[in-house]
């Protein structure tokens, strides 16, 4: 018998403009910071926010990492190594450096699980 996994749905209401997309991207400890996540999607923004659920999630531990990537150049862009397009994580930290797995990260079991994530 296939068992489908849970559903994450994050939102994301305080982006700056709609300009560009934003890129959701589900990771692991073993992906994070290092390309493309588990899942990622790319959404286009209405009114200053957007709306995505990742599908199918099987149990374990995740963190989300958001991009408002303005020029849609499918990266985050960086100016003396400072980023220069908004970002966020599940759990909100605010943290000064590079984002931490250890900050962001969260169970998922059974139950389907929703995020507002801030920039």
């Amino acid at each position: 018998m296939v068992t489908e996994g849970q559903n994450i749905t994050i939102t994301v209401k305080n982006v700056k403009n709609n300009t560009g997309q934003v890129m959701v991207a589900l990771h692991t400890a073993d992906t994070w910071m290092k390309g493309q996540g588990l899942q990622n999607i790319n959404s286009k923004i209405e009114n200053n926010q957007v709306s995505i659920t990742f599908k199918n999630v099987t149990p374990g531990t995740y963190a989300i990492m958001v991009l408002h990537d303005e020029n849609t150049n499918n990266r985050m862009d960086f100016d003396n190594g400072m980023p220069t397009e908004n970002y966020g994580m599940s759990n909100n930290p605010m943290s000064y450096g590079p984002p931490q797995f250890s900050e962001s990260k969260f169970e998922i079991n059974t139950e389907d699980l929703e995020f507002n994530i801030r920039f």
